[in-house]
């Protein structure tokens, strides 16, 4: 008895000496300031910034200020920018300003310019519908309506509209992109907020030739070119029938609004356009005579 409680004793006093030097040799030390970082950012864990969690995008800023002494690229978009002024504080860091972004929606089939023209009954998931059919509107690239976007959505930043059937994108939107991923049809984009959260952009991913695009919807980007002749910035491009706008290149000039014949081109947050009034010539009425004129039928009386 004494000889088995002796031999076990000095075989775990063996072992636990062996994984002392093991672990040792293999410990790996942790930077300090990541922990600094991590307790700066949100807690949100949203993913937003590209990795798993706060925690994993905490370790990525500190090591590449470590190894690239700079962390452009690395974003939190529920922080912001003052998050990231912190951040870069921590590291000893300065980092450039990034622009707001926003969800934006870019399809605009709602009930009435996309008309029910079949009943989906299913489970009601986007990523199921999408996988069996076009839409209850027949247009293969627009919205389904089920709501995949609204699920994924941790701020609350998401609805649908029930009169349209099509989701809105709300002030609480942090650009994290959970809805973008969310989408099986790519409708929803990441675009700068913009000045006074005034935007624009063609609110259609079709990619259909004119006619069956406005067979399935009134309101579908036709691809004819209009826009992308009027804007003088390079802002807009036409590929696959279906115009973009880019919002790094757009001086929300809106020049090109007013040209599109379907009305795929959607302003956001700007004030009403001023109407002129018409000159007497366009009214149909008879110029004003000239002074000289004037002055003569007074001396002729």
């Amino acid at each position: 008895m004494i000889y088995s409680v002796i031999s076990i004793g000095s075989i775990g006093i063996a072992a636990a000496v062996i994984l002392y030097f093991v672990a040792q040799r293999f410990k790996v030390i942790e930077d300090p300031k990541i922990d600094e970082v991590e307790e700066a950012l949100p807690a949100a864990n949203c993913g937003g910034c590209g990795y798993p969690g706060c925690r994993n995008f905490a370790e990525a800023t500190v090591k590449s200020a470590h190894d690239s002494k700079h962390i452009e690229g690395l974003n939190c978009p529920v922080g912001g920018n003052d998050v990231m002024s912190q951040v870069a504080a921590i590291l000893g860091l300065e980092v450039e300003e990034s622009k707001p972004m926003i969800a934006v929606v870019r399809c605009n089939g709602s009930r009435e310019n996309s008309p029910q023209k079949v009943q989906y009954d299913g489970p009601a998931t986007c990523a199921f519908a999408h996988n069996l059919y076009s839409g209850e509107g027949g247009c293969p690239h627009g919205c389904l309506g089920l709501g995949d976007c609204v699920a994924s959505c941790a701020f609350d930043a998401i609805h649908m509209d029930p009169e349209t059937g099509l989701p809105v994108v709300n002030d609480k939107c942090v650009a994290c992109g959970a809805c973008v991923k969310a989408c099986p049809r790519n409708i929803i984009e990441l675009r700068f907020k913009g000045p006074k959260d005034r935007r624009i952009f063609v609110s259609c991913v079709n990619k259909e030739k004119g006619g069956p695009a406005k067979k399935n919807c009134a309101v579908a980007c036709i691809g004819c070119g209009k826009c992308e002749k009027e804007c003088k910035f390079d802002a807009i491009t036409i590929e696959n029938n279906l115009a973009y706008i880019d919002h790094e290149k757009c001086k929300l000039c809106r020049k090109c609004a007013p040209v599109c014949p379907t009305n795929a081109i959607h302003e956001l947050h700007f004030p009403p356009k001023k109407v002129r009034p018409p000159r007497e010539e366009e009214a149909g009425t008879e110029p004003a005579a000239p002074k000289a004129e004037k002055k003569e039928e007074k001396k002729e009386e």
